[in-house]
């Protein structure tokens, strides 16, 4: 049954929060992991969620830690470990039928987010299917960028210079089919006008290419981006 509701799922000895929104008979849905110091209540996130849940995909926008592991700042930059929440998030939406057994998951991660995305993505069987960084630091899942296999794209403000460094290095060490997407004016937060718009965009392209391929061409390879 489609909706928004707020969720709970299991990661081992406790539960993390979440909000979900699937559509009817939902066939793919998007797992957002968002940066430091955010939360699944983050406005830009839900912005990019709500255009996405106008293409037709369903969302779930996670806080990967409780408030009181945050309150630990070396939690926050644990990659590992927002990686195995967002791994168990993704199994969860499977065990629970919120995606269709032959349905698909993506990952949309900012800032630090992006490197849990990549570091989950590259575990053997991962259930990833397509994966988008806005902002993100894709150089924190370090020598897993390689394992990674689901189509990337890399969204990057060209005014945010340091990291758009660290994603052109990034997209060198990885394998899998990616492409990096840069937004003139934009800094890090994309608080430019338009430019979060223009981001939100090139995702809900990426996500129904990859996610929702009977809706358009088809999943098929990009060459990266020098």
């Amino acid at each position: 049954m489609g909706g928004h509701h707020g969720v709970q799922i299991p990661t081992g000895a406790m539960e993390i929060e979440g909000d979900l929104h699937t559509p009817a008979d939902c066939d793919a849905v998007v797992v957002f992991a968002h940066g430091s110091g955010s939360s699944r209540h983050s406005p830009r996130n839900r912005y990019v969620a709500s255009v996405l849940e106008d293409a037709g995909l369903g969302t779930l926008l996670l806080d990967l830690l409780t408030p009181a592991e945050e309150a630990d700042r070396e939690n926050v930059f644990n990659i590992p470990l927002l990686a195995t929440r967002l791994s168990a998030a993704a199994r969860w939406l499977v065990d629970t039928g919120a995606v269709a057994a032959s349905g698909r998951i993506g990952y949309f991660g900012a800032s630090t987010g992006a490197g849990a995305a990549l570091w989950a993505a590259a575990e053997p069987g991962a259930q990833v299917a397509a994966i988008v960084s806005r902002g993100g630091r894709p150089d924190l899942a370090g020598p897993r960028l390689a394992a990674v296999q689901a189509p990337t794209l890399l969204i990057v403000g060209g005014a945010d210079l340091r990291v758009l460094e660290l994603n052109r290095e990034a997209m060198q060490r990885m394998q899998a089919p990616s492409r990096l997407e840069v937004v003139p004016g934009a800094t890090h937060l994309f608080e430019e006008p338009g430019t979060l718009a223009r981001a939100a965009a090139l995702a809900a392209d990426w996500f129904t290419r990859y996610l929702l391929p009977s809706r358009g061409e088809g999943p098929r390879g990009e060459e990266p981006v020098p």
